[in-house]
């Protein structure tokens, strides 16, 4: 149906999302971000087989990790308001084209450098593929029942994603070899780029903007800057040059945006927007259960292998219960939510999620799968999965339609910076417990010494996650409700 310009009066034939079916579009955009969130943890089994093939270093086996994190969630913002500036459709095809490409040259990568560089460039082709889908089920579905169960099935597919990495990648490891953790990428993101081409219409939020390229360098480049400071803490600690100078520099180039931003005539932020209380006090939930979920996995796979001897499959398989709990917990919110309202049940689900965390913070060098991994694991992501939907659906709610791809990206950015964040703080936690001279060196069987670190990081998971629900408590507005006079 034709569409009239505001500005000029005349018709337009740009077409609309919703003259696909909107299940078709919710599928297709659920598909991409599974495959993008997929690959921010399929990596961790592989690594080993990755420094022996390709005889990389211990610092070189971390920026096969790190080269992906940066780049994503540095260029997210930039990828949301690029769809709401250029389309929706062709940042979807675009970011996934860049990173079914680049899983090929990262799955035939000769030497580190190659894979390295791969791994970037997927974390550039998912920054701007991300914040799309999120925009492309907000516009498909109207707003409503609907809607909420439309990002409850996002939200559940982008956790089964990073829920399902360690059995993806353990499978593949075991199956095949380490380069199918990335070329397995190739023939389903040629599926999932026909099936967009086919069958997702373009729309742009507004057209008539043009891009704020100051402030796109300052956020991307204060993102990205920041983002490496975090993960050099993994390798440096927090106090070394190496450490503080990306961290300060990445603080002060976000300071040099805001004050763009303030004068610009278009900004790419309207800083305006953080003047609403859902959309600000939900991304600060995003980023602290994405800090949370994050380390979880990492520290589950590596407990799962490390101290109780699991081989990669086998972990990989501990922890499906747990990615099921995820997509239960995402699928049962839109439902609660209208029992409880959305702050309500977000709350609820940071404490539950807590409790588990703090149930999984007794683990022992002897426990077994159903004391250790499966009660915490469903009690933890279970959790998760219920405050998660409730967060996106506040971020995404108050956003005017030209400012939806800016608050997708928001919402992938907070969630992501917050892992990145979580698991650098987190992992120095972990690190810094003592463990006592008697307990065996790290690479033998017995990983019993890792036991009192693992513990402590969940006990600090716990605390952030109650400091969560406390805020969106306190934060989050109330739900208005409105009273009908008798006539």
């Amino acid at each position: 149906m034709p569409q009239t310009d505001s500005a000029t009066g005349s018709a337009t034939t740009r077409p609309s999302i919703r003259a696909v079916r909107p299940w078709l579009v919710v599928l297709i955009a659920c598909a991409g971000q599974f495959l993008v969130v997929l690959d921010v943890s399929v990596m961790n089994v592989a690594l080993p087989s990755m420094k022996a093939d390709l005889d990389l270093s211990t610092l070189g086996l971390q920026w096969v990790l790190n080269a992906y994190a940066i780049a994503f969630a540095g260029f997210m913002l930039l990828g949301g308001r690029a769809a709401d500036l250029y389309g929706r459709k062709t940042m979807f095809l675009a970011g996934l084209g860049l990173f079914t490409a680049a899983s090929v040259v990262g799955g035939l990568a000769p030497e580190g450098a190659y894979l390295i560089g791969a791994r970037a460039a997927q974390g550039l082709g998912a920054a701007a593929l991300s914040p799309a889908t999120l925009t492309l089920v907000t516009a498909a579905v109207p707003a409503g029942a609907a809607r909420t169960r439309a990002i409850g099935t996002w939200t559940a597919v982008g956790a089964a994603g990073g829920a399902a990495g360690g059995f993806v990648g353990g499978l593949l490891v075991d199956l095949l070899n380490w380069r199918w953790v990335l070329l397995v990428n190739v023939p389903l993101g040629a599926l999932i780029l026909a099936a967009a081409a086919l069958w997702l219409r373009e729309g742009r939020a507004d057209a008539g903007r043009r891009l704020d390229l100051p402030g796109a360098v300052l956020v991307t480049a204060g993102l990205a800057t920041l983002a490496y400071g975090i993960v050099q803490t993994e390798m440096s600690g927090w106090t070394s040059a190496a450490t503080l100078l990306p961290l300060l520099g990445g603080l002060a180039l976000l300071g040099a945006f805001v004050a763009v931003e303030r004068r610009t005539g278009e900004p790419l932020v309207p800083l305006g927007i953080f003047r609403n209380r859902a959309v600000s006090a939900a991304n600060t939930g995003m980023m602290l259960g994405g800090a949370a979920s994050f380390a979880m996995w990492f520290f589950m796979t590596v407990y799962a292998q490390n101290v109780l001897g699991y081989p990669p499959l086998q972990a990989g398989l501990a922890l499906v219960p747990s990615s099921l709990a995820v997509l239960v917990g995402s699928k049962a919110a839109p439902r609660l939510m209208a029992v409880t309202g959305a702050r309500n049940l977000a709350v609820i689900g940071l404490l539950v999620a807590a409790a588990g965390f703090a149930w999984q913070s007794t683990m022992t060098a002897d426990g077994t799968f159903l004391t250790t991994i499966l009660g915490p694991g469903l009690v933890m992501m279970g959790g998760l999965g219920l405050a998660t939907t409730p967060l996106a659906t506040l971020a995404t709610s108050g956003a005017a339609p030209g400012d939806a791809g800016l608050v997708s990206g928001l919402v992938n950015t907070s969630r992501t910076m917050g892992g990145a964040l979580g698991l650098a703080v987190l992992t120095t936690v972990a690190a810094a417990v003592p463990t006592g001279p008697d307990l065996a060196p790290l690479g033998t069987p017995d990983g019993s010494h890792l036991v009192p670190g693992y513990a402590m990081a969940f006990r600090v998971s716990a605390a952030i996650l109650l400091t969560a629900a406390v805020l969106m408590a306190v934060w989050l507005p109330r739900p208005v409700h409105r009273t009908v006079q008798k006539p």
